[in-house]
């Protein structure tokens, strides 16, 4: 696959942070918000760009605060959700655009699902790609990822800020590595804890000398060495510091409530593994016009694993609850 070309960034402020943003398609269409997840970029939402604008929205994709051409302030509490939150709502606000349907995956799906509940008057509808709407857990989250998969789970290794630096110099081995295919089996329960251990699956990856095969990676190399330049340049911190606020955004969003009224989608992959469809089980019990579906055989890279496929789902539910004049 080869992505199609992704407009022009536009440097926007909106507010604390200034943001590189592309917009495309008629001003005058539904306007339509992609969040990206980590380590992505507004560049892998390019294919859906493309077919979205075609249809006639108007699409909105930044690169989140941290990552690439945005800003990306150094103070790990500059990444909690409401300065998040915030930046988007920003970005609405200097668009001039009231109210739009929020789009987010991996940790934008996270992030997306806070906000609908933090600002739901900011939102026509919510789509999330992978990333399940949850209920409030009991316990703080990183107790349950060490539950999951000890003090070598990825997230919990990254909350020590010298992680910042592990993967610098090594950025295309990195995205070999992290744009993997899905694991050989769907039945994911029967996956050991160690498969979150990602820094030390990492390293014996690059010891193994890399990938085999370009078979065993879903992304292809010309846009690999995309994303590997840019965090070159930009290196790791700011994605980071989102894994960084896990338990103060828990925190910050105790007492409120977590059911959507809004018409909402939900896009799962069959073998992700860290974020299964079994997870997106609470959706029906908080989101009270929801669409659910599963797309097979892929995992967690979506947009590049069933880019046709994750368009058509988004197409058909929008044409149908948020049709363009």
């Amino acid at each position: 696959m080869t992505h199609p070309p992704l407009p022009p960034a536009q440097r926007i402020n909106v507010g604390e942070v200034t943001l590189s943003v592309h917009l495309a398609g008629p001003e005058d269409g539904v306007p339509v918000l992609l969040m990206h997840g980590w380590p992505e970029l507004a560049l892998s939402w390019a294919q859906q760009i493309e077919d979205l604008a075609k249809a006639g929205y108007r699409v909105i994709a930044a690169d989140n605060r941290g990552f690439g051409a945005s800003d990306a302030p150094y103070p790990v509490e500059a990444y909690g959700v409401d300065r998040l939150v915030g930046d988007f709502t920003g970005l609405l606000d200097a668009l001039g655009i009231e109210k739009a349907v929020w789009v987010g995956h991996d940790w934008g799906g996270i992030l997306m699902w806070h906000a609908a509940c933090l600002v739901p008057e900011r939102f026509l509808g919510a789509i999330g790609v992978n990333t399940p709407h949850l209920p409030r857990g009991s316990v703080p989250p990183t107790d349950v990822f060490k539950e999951r998969g000890g003090e070598d789970h990825y997230i919990v290794a990254f909350q020590d800020e010298a992680m910042d630096d592990y993967f610098k110099g090594r950025e295309e081995e990195f995205f070999a590595f992290s744009f993997a295919g899905p694991p050989p089996s769907a039945d994911l329960d029967k996956l050991p804890g160690s498969v979150t251990h990602l820094p030390k699956r990492f390293d014996k990856f690059v010891a193994r000398g890399g990938l085999k095969s370009e078979e065993d990676c879903v992304v292809p190399p010309q846009i690999r060495k995309v994303y590997a330049e840019i965090y070159a340049r930009t290196g790791f911190r700011g994605g980071m510091n989102w894994y960084r606020n896990f338990d103060a955004n828990w925190e910050r969003l105790g007492g409120v409530d977590h059911r959507l009224s809004m018409p909402c989608q939900m896009i799962s992959a069959e073998c992700d593994y860290m974020l299964p469809p079994k997870l997106a089980a609470w959706m029906p019990m908080l989101c009270s016009d929801l669409d659910m579906n599963v797309i097979e055989g892929i995992g967690h890279w979506t947009q590049y694993e069933a880019p046709q496929e994750l368009s058509e789902l988004m197409l058909g539910w929008l044409t149908t609850r948020f049709p363009n004049r």
